[in-house]
């Protein structure tokens, strides 16, 4: 019997988070690697698996252009996605890009991150009840990253309406692999955004500045540089997970923290303590729940044979949950080491803005804890569907100020 004839596959799921990870829990046990007829798609649960495809692109691979409806605006926005491209083109798109957004570039925004956070933070300054994601977690790397790409901070409110359209569930967001109607909604973004984002691209080739569009067009490579709509797909990648990953990684390690008063106290004593207790609220509630692949031939995963041509979601939020990679992996333990998480993928894939984010959000955090007395959150918190984005959306909290 199949997970759909079961009622276990994705479409039986109400997407609460509960629900999803105990859904994550039960399959992890019965059927870790499952074949879902009605998504037309497998499933696998378990870390090992997982690690296993994410560390293989020549079997799992993650283009999956001819799949999807074409349509010239997504195309040209693919073009330099470095999530949707295969060796050799991933290697030579990462290693240009690689020449650009250095550690050091990241390193030298400390200093302006908490500049920012102090600024947002100010803002709120004596309110005993604000709203996390539009007053703090979404301002913060939206400010940052259009700074690091020299885009006008009058133009932040758009990108926020084009984040927000492709990741609602017609947007792209709303399907593992997206189907004409969510690439006709993804069109209609992208049709404003390419251009948008070309014209600031020939602008910095003719007149650089200092800022990562400049040094992208710049960055060489045995002779090699970016093309311009190479850099589109990369900016526009940027700017999009850029930011939703830090939104929903600084969300979600307030809900962490917020239930877990014992952690507070032991990072306001020893903020050295810090990025351990992030690790852990990425491993803990992961921002992004699936990571789809297709194999190119025919492989064994977890004892199971499956065909080639076949669509893999990949499940981080429940490898970071299986009980046979980590020890009590329901408890949020914010001492966890070593935590080998999947949340920011692994293998050639890792993400390429996880200094960023883990850097905006130990800053975001440090502040708050000596800013903030006590914290939790309050009524009316909401959920993005936990099997896509798992965290909030909007995230009220209750504030004591130290």
């Amino acid at each position: 019997m199949t997970a759909t004839e079961r009622g276990l596959g994705l479409a039986d799921q109400s997407g609460d988070a509960e629900t999803t990870l105990a859904w994550f829990r039960r399959m992890r046990k019965e059927d870790p690697v499952s074949h879902d007829e009605q998504a037309g798609v497998w499933h696998v649960f378990r870390y090992a698996d997982a690690q296993q495809i994410l560390a293989d692109p020549d079997t799992f691979s993650s283009d999956f252009s001819d799949l999807t409806p074409s349509q010239e605006d997504v195309d040209l926005f693919t073009r330099g996605n470095l999530i949707r491209k295969d060796p050799p083109d991933h290697r030579k798109l990462r290693t240009l890009v690689g020449k650009a957004f250095t550690p050091r570039v990241v390193a030298r925004l400390e200093p302006r991150i908490t500049e920012v956070t102090g600024e947002l933070l100010d803002a709120v300054k004596g309110s005993d009840r604000i709203e996390v994601v539009s007053d703090l977690a979404y301002p913060l790397p939206i400010i940052v990253i259009t700074e690091l790409l020299g885009i006008p901070a009058e133009d932040r409110a758009t990108f926020r309406r084009w984040a927000e359209a492709l990741v609602s569930p017609n947007g792209g967001g709303g399907g593992l692999i997206p189907n004409e109607q969510r690439i006709q909604s993804m069109a209609t973004v992208m049709r404003e955004m390419n251009p948008y984002c070309l014209e600031h691209i020939r602008s910095r080739r003719a007149r650089p500045k200092d800022d990562l569009i400049s040094a992208l067009a710049a960055a060489e490579v045995d002779g090699q540089r970016l093309a311009d709509e190479e850099m589109v797909g990369f900016v526009s990648l940027l700017l999009l997970a850029g930011h939703i990953t830090t939104t929903v990684l600084l969300g979600n390690a307030l809900l962490c923290l917020g239930e877990h008063p014992e952690a507070v106290a032991a990072l306001r004593a020893d903020p050295g303590q810090l990025p351990t207790a992030i690790e852990e609220a990425l491993r803990y509630r992961a921002p992004l729940a699936p990571m789809t692949r297709r194999t190119t031939r025919e492989v064994e995963i977890g004892g199971r044979g499956v065909p080639a041509g076949e669509i893999i979601v990949t499940w981080l939020s429940s490898a970071n949950r299986d009980e046979r990679a980590f020890p009590d992996p329901d408890r949020f333990d914010f001492r966890r080491n070593p935590n080998p998480h999947l949340s920011f993928g692994h293998g050639i894939h890792f993400c390429v803005g996880a200094p960023l984010a883990r850097l905006e959000t130990r800053i975001a955090l440090k502040l708050m804890l000596d800013r903030w007395s006590g914290f939790s959150a309050g009524p009316g918190v909401e959920f993005h569907d936990a099997r896509g984005i798992f965290g909030p959306k909007h995230l009220p909290m209750q504030l004591r100020w130290a």
